[in-house]
């Protein structure tokens, strides 16, 4: 069996090319993927060769972890049926490249414990799934039980977290800061504004996702006492802030670390149950044959707040 799938052959060389795959066990599935996600943070890391050391990271890699289809055979032991949509956050399958993360390809064999079900009717909006459950972790994980009440940036990512912050507590509305203006246009239940209109000093807690460098030192000065900056983006150079501010304040700085499968489960039910939304994220879409340009303009673009690569027609 074999599959075509996108490879960054080196730092900012991408290829599609087909790929012998492993055979599958009898716990495993084969997944007909549909669609695929560009993350602008990780896969512009692994694209440009500045991802600082990985574990399995050397290339070529199949990039990939935003990945929706439909399982078209399912071992014994897979715990999977025939014709189930899943997402799957990756794969380790291919006998000619590193699956780092191995979900931008037509074909995967993934085991079934790593395929899930998920509501069949979604269709792109299934790629999403990551990014809503990095912005579910970064919530909850929280010892303090702080819901974000400022979020900077308003990507995919910054979306998610407001709308699973509302999701959680129908009456919280937290501000967002977004310094392109593309990305301010348009209606929302929660308050988009430039940083330089900003005048509150009493945020409890504040969601970094731009993964700006030096973002530390501009919200330290917005917090309450005792308040929390949570960094939930991913930096490639170190993380640095001014400590006199920071003292005064007592401020807390939290790292959300990757997801859990249980993030992943509670971000199911809250689309199954339709406390939250995955409408209007994807904008922007491309033929997998097509996935240079798509990229470029994910990494490019700042109207695109979500890239999906459609596998439908690839051979």
């Amino acid at each position: 069996m074999d599959t075509l799938a996108v490879v960054f052959e080196q730092p900012e060389v991408l290829s599609m090319k087909r790929l012998a795959l492993v055979d599958p066990g009898p716990a495993d599935v084969v997944v007909q993927v549909e669609f695929t996600g560009i993350s602008t943070g990780t896969e512009r890391l692994l694209y440009t060769g500045k991802m600082p050391p990985f574990p399995g990271l050397g290339y070529p890699l199949v990039p990939g972890y935003e990945t929706v289809g439909t399982v078209v055979e399912a071992g014994s032991a897979s715990g999977r049926t025939v014709g189930e949509v899943v997402y799957v956050t990756g794969a380790r399958c291919y006998q000619e490249a590193r699956g780092l993360f191995g979900g931008a390809a037509r074909r995967l064999i993934v085991p079934g414990a790593k395929a899930w079900p998920v509501p069949a009717n979604l269709g792109e909006r299934g790629a999403l799934f990551a990014l809503a459950a990095t912005a579910y972790h970064a919530i909850v994980a929280s010892d303090r039980g702080f819901l974000p009440d400022l979020v900077i940036g308003h990507g995919a990512l910054g979306r998610l977290i407001a709308r699973i912050t509302m999701a959680l507590d129908p009456a919280a509305r937290p501000v967002v800061w977004e310094t392109n203006p593309v990305r301010r246009q348009g209606t929302y239940p929660y308050l988009v504004i430039d940083p330089s209109e900003e005048t509150r000093k009493d945020y409890r807690c504040i969601h970094e996702v731009a993964g700006a460098n030096g973002i530390v030192d501009q919200l330290v000065p917005r917090l309450a006492p005792k308040g929390e900056i949570v960094l939930a983006g991913f930096y490639h150079e170190p993380v640095a802030f001014t400590f006199p501010m920071a003292f005064i304040k007592e401020a807390r700085i939290r790292i959300a670390a990757e997801w859990t499968d249980a993030d992943l489960q509670e971000t199911i039910a809250l689309v199954r149950d339709g406390r939250l939304s995955l409408d209007g994220l994807v904008t922007h879409r491309v033929a997998a044959a097509d996935a240079a340009a798509g990229y470029a303009t994910a990494f490019t673009d700042p109207g695109c707040v979500k890239m999906v690569l459609d596998w439908r027609n690839a051979e």
